[in-house]
C-alpha cells in the first residue's frame, strides 16, 4: 500500500522514490569517490550531455560504502529524471515549468526558527584539532582531471551587506585545503557574486552558509536567474510556494547567517574580500570539472576563497552530488528556464505559447522549444516575437525552435519531424549575431569564427518550424480512430 508522504527534506524525498518502481537503487560495494563514483553513475542514469554510452532516465543511486570515508553515504541522480522531479513536486512532468512559474509569482518567504535544527545534530568547528574538509566530506571528483573534490549541490545562502536581502543559489565549489573552498562566481550574473563584490568594497568578508541535501523544491527553485528573480528576490520563497509552507532556516553556529534547517550538511564560512584563487592549484590539470555543455570546464584563476568556520550535519548524513553534464543538471537549470520564459510570454502574448521545453541537449540553458498557437491570421509573426521575448527572459539562451500546437515538444522525434516537414532553411532561420550568451559554450570564441568578437558572444538563432497560418489546412496530421481506452488499458 502506498502511503502519502509530505516532502520537506531530502529523506522524505527518498521515501517517495522508494515507493516508485525502479527509481532508486542502493549499493554496498565500495566505490572510490575519485572518478569511479561518477564513472559508475554515467552508466546507471546520468544522461544529459554526458558522453555516450550513458543511460537516460535511470534511477537515482545511493552509495553506502565510500572508500576512505567510514559511515559516509553519497546520493547522486535524485533529479536526473523529469518523471522523478514531477513526482517530488506533485505535478505532471509536462507542467513543471508552469508550476515553477506560478510559484515564482506567488512567493512564500522563509522563516527563521530558534529551535534545535536537524542539520546541527553534529557540530565540527575549525578549532577542533582534527577538522579537515577532505575527511568530513565524501565529495566526488567527476573525472580524473578534475581540480579536486567538488561540492556540486550546495545551496549557497548569503545576505547583501547594504540591503539585508538574502539569496540562495548553486555554485561549483572545490575543496582546496582542510578549511578552505574555492567558489566560482560568474562575473555579473549571480547575486552572491554581487554581494561578495560589495563586501570587498566595504573591506569585509561575506558570511555564507552552504546547505547540502535539502528538499528538491529548494534545489530547483534556487536555479532561477534574472530577470525573473532580480537582486533582492529570495529564491527560497519559490520552494515555499511549491510546498505551500515557508522554508525553515536556522541561525548558523559560527557566523552571522542562516542555513536551511533540514539540510543533511551545512558548511559555514566567509568569502574573503578581494582574494582570488587558482581553481586547480592542487592538481595543475588546467580543468575544473565537467560542465553542463558536456565538456571539461577550464579551471578558473578568478575563483573567490571561502574560509570555513564550521561544518554541521545530521547523524548519518547523506552527501548529495550531481554530475555537471547530466540530466540532473538539465532539470535543475531547465525547469526554471521554462518557467522564466513562460512567465514572460504569458505577460506579453497571453495564450499564444502553450508550453515551453528547455531541451536536454542544451543542458537546460542553450535551447528552448516553444509550442505556439495560431488561431487568426494576425497571429502570424507572433511566434517569432515570442522567440525574441524568450531570449530576453533567459539571456543565456542560444537557440529557439518554434513548433505548432500539434507537436509534442517533449518528444525530440516529433520536433525534428516538424523541422523536416514544416521548415525551409532559406526562409525560416532568423539569426541575431553578436549577442552575449554563455562563456561555457566552446564555440562562442573568436578562434571559432571571425564573427565572434569576444568569449561568450554568440549568434542567437530562431528555427521557425511552424506552418504559415494561411497554409494550416494543408498540414493537418493524419487522424486515427478514437478508441475505448478502458477496453485496451492492458496494452496502452
Amino acid at each position: 500500500m502506498i502511503s502519502i508522504i509530505v516532502v520537506n527534506d531530502l529523506r522524505s524525498a527518498l521515501e517517495v522514490l522508494r515507493q516508485m518502481d525502479g527509481q532508486l537503487v542502493e549499493t554496498d560495494i565500495e566505490v572510490d569517490p575519485e572518478a569511479e563514483l561518477a564513472g559508475v553513475y554515467r552508466h546507471v542514469g546520468a544522461g544529459g550531455t554526458v558522453m555516450r554510452p550513458t543511460k537516460i532516465d535511470g534511477p537515482a543511486m545511493i552509495f553506502n560504502n565510500i572508500k576512505n570515508h567510514k559511515d559516509a553515504r553519497v546520493l547522486i541522480g535524485l533529479l536526473a529524471s523529469r518523471e522523478r522531479v514531477a513526482k517530488l513536486m506533485d505535478c505532471r512532468k509536462e507542467e513543471l515549468g508552469k508550476l515553477l512559474c506560478r510559484a515564482a509569482l506567488n512567493p512564500i518567504e522563509p522563516v527563521v526558527s530558534e529551535e534545535k535544527a536537524p542539520c546541527q545534530e553534529v557540530i565540527h568547528k575549525v578549532t577542533d584539532p582534527d577538522f579537515d574538509l577532505f575527511k568530513l566530506f565524501p565529495a566526488p571528483t567527476n573525472t580524473p582531471v578534475d581540480a579536486g573534490p567538488y561540492i556540486t549541490m550546495g545551496m549557497c545562502y548569503a545576505t547583501h551587506p547594504d540591503t539585508g536581502c538574502s539569496d540562495v543559489t548553486i555554485h561549483r565549489m572545490c575543496i582546496q585545503s582542510k578549511d578552505e573552498l574555492s567558489i566560482f562566481l560568474q562575473p555579473g550574473s549571480r547575486h552572491i557574486g554581487v554581494m561578495a563584490e560589495r563586501a570587498t568594497e566595504l573591506g569585509q568578508p561575506l558570511p555564507i552558509s552552504i546547505s547540502i541535501g535539502v528538499d528538491p523544491a529548494i534545489e530547483v527553485g534556487s536555479c532561477f536567474e534574472p530577470p525573473t528573480t532580480p537582486l533582492g528576490y529570495n529564491e527560497l520563497s519559490i520552494a515555499g510556494a511549491i510546498r505551500k509552507t515557508p522554508v525553515v532556516l536556522t541561525p548558523c553556529v559560527s557566523i552571522k547567517e542562516n542555513a536551511i534547517a533540514n539540510a543533511e550538511y551545512v558548511i559555514e564560512g566567509e568569502i574573503q574580500p578581494g582574494i582570488r584563487v587558482v581553481e586547480d592549484q592542487n592538481t595543475h590539470t588546467g580543468y575544473a570539472m565537467p560542465e553542463f555543455p558536456g565538456y571539461n570546464g577550464l579551471a578558473s584563476h578568478e575563483c573567490w576563497r571561502i574560509k570555513v568556520k564550521a561544518v554541521t550535519h545530521r547523524k548519518n548524513p547523506i552527501m548529495q552530488t550531481v554530475i555537471g553534464p547530466s540530466e540532473e543538471h538539465v532539470n535543475l537549470a531547465g525547469i526554471p528556464t521554462e518557467a522564466s520564459i513562460y512567465n514572460m510570454l504569458e505577460k506579453a502574448l497571453p495564450g499564444k505559447v502553450t508550453n515551453v521545453y528547455a531541451h536536454p541537449s542544451g543542458g537546460g540553458k542553450y535551447m528552448a522549444v516553444l509550442q505556439c498557437r495560431k488561431t487568426v491570421h494576425t497571429d502570424e509573426g507572433k511566434q517569432r516575437q515570442a522567440a525574441l521575448l524568450a531570449f530576453s527572459a533567459f539571456p543565456e539562451l542560444k537557440h529557439v525552435i518554434l513548433v505548432d500546437e500539434d507537436v509534442d515538444i517533449f518528444d525530440t522525434r516529433d520536433v525534428l519531424w516538424a523541422m523536416n516537414t514544416r521548415f525551409q532553411g532559406d526562409r525560416d532561420i532568423i539569426t541575431i549575431p553578436g549577442v552575449r550568451c554563455h562563456p561555457l559554450d566552446p564555440s562562442s570564441d573568436p578562434a571559432y569564427s571571425q564573427s565572434i568578437s569576444d568569449k561568450g558572444i554568440s549568434c542567437k538563432t530562431i528555427f521557425d518550424c511552424t506552418v504559415p497560418f494561411e497554409l494550416k489546412y494543408k498540414f493537418a496530421r493524419a487522424k486515427f480512430m478514437d478508441i475505448d481506452e478502458e477496453k485496451w488499458k492492458d496494452f496502452i
